[in-house]
């Protein structure tokens, strides 16, 4: 069940409402998509409308979530994926807010490619955020034009799924065109990685995939702490940190002196020991990595060492999902699934509480970005209405990715996104 309409009267939901927050739970009342009133008032004025009330107890209403990171190629005419089917489909997935690395035909490294096309329509759409690139073209031989594409809003600037040449990453630190805004870097390097596309394992060496070694992450990560601690005014971000030894590296750090690091949610419900050899979702960026590093991760997260968890969603067509894994594109694509795979695996499996939770999708997300923290406030329509036990199956879903690389579309999920107010908002 999803559910509809505009006006909406909720009976002892679960308000999940700012960071540091306890929950609680009470009435409240959705009037004309935005949030209206909460407890007695609530009531009264769902009365006084005639709305019928939901038996909300198990159902949780939060602040939209945020995706800090991820890959859309061609915004216009894409086979794969397109703005309006991404933003659709986001939003139906409880995402309020999209940021688009520069990633795409032709690269997004000049002020122009800032502007993304406009979005159009009555449906629940997701907000689209460009960051700008650092490096002229992703190639990391010369700097981007940093200040235009930031004058020109992007949230900040990034890079391709490889760190920079440290030299040009130094200068471009120094220069400063981008003030505070976030610089995100992945520490990977893809001379250390020799090829590999499996994170080196005992599991992966078993079913003889190409091994990625550890070092392709823990030399480049670093680098990068060693650049961050000589940089103190750069807003460094690390983004998709994938191994145990790279979390271990990154904790030893003061927690006052450790850049913001995202992490992609398919590392933590994915590894080489659980992963079906012919399932989909082997062939990412970073590579898969072994039960330990899936555990390490989830660890980082619960202890702060880790900021956010990102959807990295890397949609491929029908025809590039074909090719064999090795001349494939790496990524798996898809929103829809990371809200249900993670209340499952943290706080059905786990015990996290459901607000450690939103912290990871949406408020630590909102930091990298350096955004405000999206709050749960009267008057807001970025709100989302969870149902924690909803079973659904995702091929059924009228506003589905277009993607053919989502790991999961045919498997029943448990947990569903029943409404947004994301439709109509500025």
């Amino acid at each position: 069940m999803v559910v509809s309409g505009r006006s909406l009267f909720l009976e002892q939901v679960q308000l999940l409402e700012a960071p540091g927050q306890p929950t609680r739970r009470c009435d409240a009342l959705i009037e004309a998509g935005a949030l209206a009133a909460t407890g007695s008032e609530a009531r009264e004025r769902a009365e006084a409308l005639g709305l019928p009330a939901l038996e909300a107890s198990h159902w949780w209403l939060g602040p939209a979530l945020v995706d800090p990171h991820s890959v859309l190629e061609q915004p216009q005419g894409g086979r794969a994926e397109t703005l309006q089917s991404l933003a659709r489909s986001a939003a139906a997935a409880g995402y309020g807010t999209v940021a688009l690395l520069p990633q795409a035909r032709p690269w997004r490294d000049r002020a122009e490619a800032m502007q993304l096309p406009p979005l159009a329509g009555d449906q629940a759409e997701a907000r689209m955020l460009p960051w700008g690139s650092f490096s002229s073209g992703g190639a990391g031989l010369e700097l981007a034009p940093h200040g235009d594409q930031l004058d020109c809003g992007a949230i900040g600037l990034a890079e391709a799924a490889t760190m920079p040449p440290l030299a040009l990453l130094e200068r471009g630190l120094r220069l400063a065109e981008m003030g505070d805004r976030p610089v995100l870097i992945a520490p990977r390097s893809e001379e250390f990685s020799q090829a590999g596309f499996v994170r080196e394992g005992v599991e992966a060496l078993r079913l003889g995939w190409p091994l990625d070694p550890v070092l392709s992450e823990t030399m480049p990560l670093g680098s990068l702490l060693a650049l961050a601690l000589g940089q103190p005014r750069a807003n460094l971000r690390l983004m998709n940190l994938s191994t145990a030894a790279g979390v271990a590296l990154l904790g030893a750090q003061p927690a006052q002196q450790r850049p913001l690091a995202t992490v992609s949610w398919w590392h933590l419900v994915a590894d080489c020991g659980s992963l079906d050899p012919v399932a989909e979702g082997w062939r990412v960026q970073p590579s898969l990595g072994c039960r330990a590093d899936r555990e390490a991760l989830i660890a980082g997260l619960a202890t702060g060492v880790l900021t956010a968890v990102a959807v990295q969603h890397q949609p491929l067509d029908a025809e590039e999902q074909l090719l064999p894994l090795d001349q494939r594109k790496p990524g798996v694509a898809g929103h829809r699934y990371v809200l249900p795979a993670l209340w499952q695996e943290l706080v059905v499996q786990r015990g996290w509480p459901a607000a450690d939770l939103w912290r990871l999708l949406c408020w630590g997300p909102a930091q990298v970005l350096g955004l405000a923290p999206p709050l749960l406030s009267l008057g807001s329509r970025d709100w989302i209405l969870f149902d924690p036990a909803q079973r659904w199956l995702p091929d059924q879903e009228p506003d589905a990715s277009l993607a053919a690389n989502q790991p999961w579309r045919a498997q029943e999920l448990t947990g569903r996104v029943l409404a947004t107010g994301l439709a109509g908002r500025p």
